[in-house]
């Protein structure tokens, strides 16, 4: 891992000496269709969906998925962040546990719109890189890898460049052009994450509303669940009872220390 900056370093550099400094602006242009890509796919395609299938508002279901959105981006993993995408659901969308603890596992290692968009994406951008001309064939292999790799992908940091490895294979493009995409996709990857997580949060509520699992008070509710958030508050009567049971025998720099804590 320490030496894997080095590697990318001299891949680029590599890359840059046969392709030339427009490679800068190619990927530019990758970035940007990418994030295009998964920001249509969710505000667009998956917003219609959750409309036409479950009625629910768009505008509520924004307003109330991003505190997973934020935890996903910073961590670049659907699995870490099931814990709090289980406990919007439940508390601020008033989806049933049943279907909750069942979907949303479910949905982080199978549900990866972002990694299956990664793979289509990236696949035709190395390959005009390269000047490789892909026949029908191979796009549809392509579509079928992307859907295959969405599904298999496991979901931690950086795992969806591994699965691209394997689509490149399929197609004959060269594997070191994945080093090419491999210094910028870390923002991306965490873009991604944050697509795939919201997709589950919505085919959750269409999964529930449509099973009669869902609780209308409390999505239409704004504060629902909102006083579960822990925001390292502590009021002076909890302040005052704290310093009663923990005084007595700790002074001084240990006392502040549990405070803090």
């Amino acid at each position: 891992m320490n030496l894997a900056p080095y590697g990318v370093f001299a891949l680029l550099t590599n890359a840059m000496a046969e392709l030339g400094l427009d490679l800068i602006w190619s990927l530019l242009g990758y970035m940007t269709v990418l994030v295009g890509a998964l920001a249509f796919h969710f505000f667009v395609t998956m917003m219609i969906v959750l409309k036409l299938f479950s009625g629910l508002s768009i505008k509520t279901s924004l307003v109330k998925i991003r505190e997973v959105q934020i935890f996903a981006f910073s961590t670049a993993s659907s699995n870490a962040t099931i814990p709090i995408t289980l406990r919007t659901v439940t508390k601020r969308m008033g989806v049933d546990n049943s279907v909750a603890s069942f979907t949303i596992p479910f949905g982080a290692t199978i549900n990866m719109d972002g990694g299956a968009i990664l793979q289509g994406t990236a696949t035709i951008f190395i390959a005009n890189i390269y000047g490789v001309d892909l026949s029908i064939t191979e796009y549809l292999t392509v579509i079928l890898m992307s859907v295959l790799a969405s599904i298999g992908t496991a979901g931690v940091p950086g795992v969806g460049l591994i699965m691209l490895a394997m689509v490149f294979t399929q197609v004959g493009l060269p594997i070191e052009g994945i080093g090419l995409i491999l210094g910028v996709d870390r923002i991306l990857d965490m873009l991604r994450t944050a697509v795939n997580v919201s997709v589950d949060v919505a085919v959750t509520a269409i999964v529930a509303k449509s099973e009669g699992k869902m609780d209308l008070a409390i999505y239409n509710d704004p504060n629902a669940g909102s006083k579960d958030i822990l925001d390292g508050h502590i009021d002076e009567n909890s302040e005052r009872d704290f310093s009663e049971v923990f005084s007595d025998g700790i002074v001084g720099s240990e006392y502040d220390d549990i405070k803090r804590h």
